[in-house]
């Protein structure tokens, strides 16, 4: 049987450790704006933000939808709303319903946004490297799994 002076240090120890893979998961999530957000299990927008969520990235979904996606309400992407501290964009919208949105999603500063197959747009993916935004063409889905996100 350990001493208690030996079981509060292995507690400590085992406490500490605890608190620090914490914080290396803070430090290394990445908040995540899903763009075309949607309650409907069967989308991908939906499983993407399942998946961040599993990955310890806080999402921030927005769309034209309403509803809730993993606890979180989705935000009405018309209302333009205001998000802070973002990392990445992932667009769930098609090209041909993103020009409307170009000069908000600018707005919020994101170090990247992810063009997922089938919302690869050119002429935004321009303006967002113009911007200095970093733009991609690939799938969150892929990038969480291959440990690339």
């Amino acid at each position: 049987m350990l001493g208690s002076r030996q079981f509060y240090q292995k507690l400590i120890r085992a406490l500490l450790i605890a608190l620090l893979l914490r914080y290396i998961a803070f430090v290394m999530s990445k908040k995540t704006v899903v763009v075309g957000a949607t309650p409907n299990a069967t989308r991908y927008a939906f499983l993407a933000s399942e998946m961040l969520t599993s990955y310890q990235h806080p999402i921030v979904p927005i769309g034209i939808k309403t509803g809730e996606v993993m606890g979180q309400p989705i935000l009405n992407i018309n209302d333009h709303p205001a998000i802070h501290d973002v990392d990445t964009i992932t667009m769930y919208i098609g090209p041909q319903h993103q020009a409307p949105y170009y000069d908000y999603l600018l707005s919020l500063q994101p170090k990247r946004i992810i063009f997922n197959p089938g919302t690869e747009n050119s002429e935004f993916e321009k303006l967002a490297e113009e911007s200095g935004v970093e733009a991609i063409e690939a799938c969150t889905l892929v990038m969480l799994r291959s440990n690339q996100y």
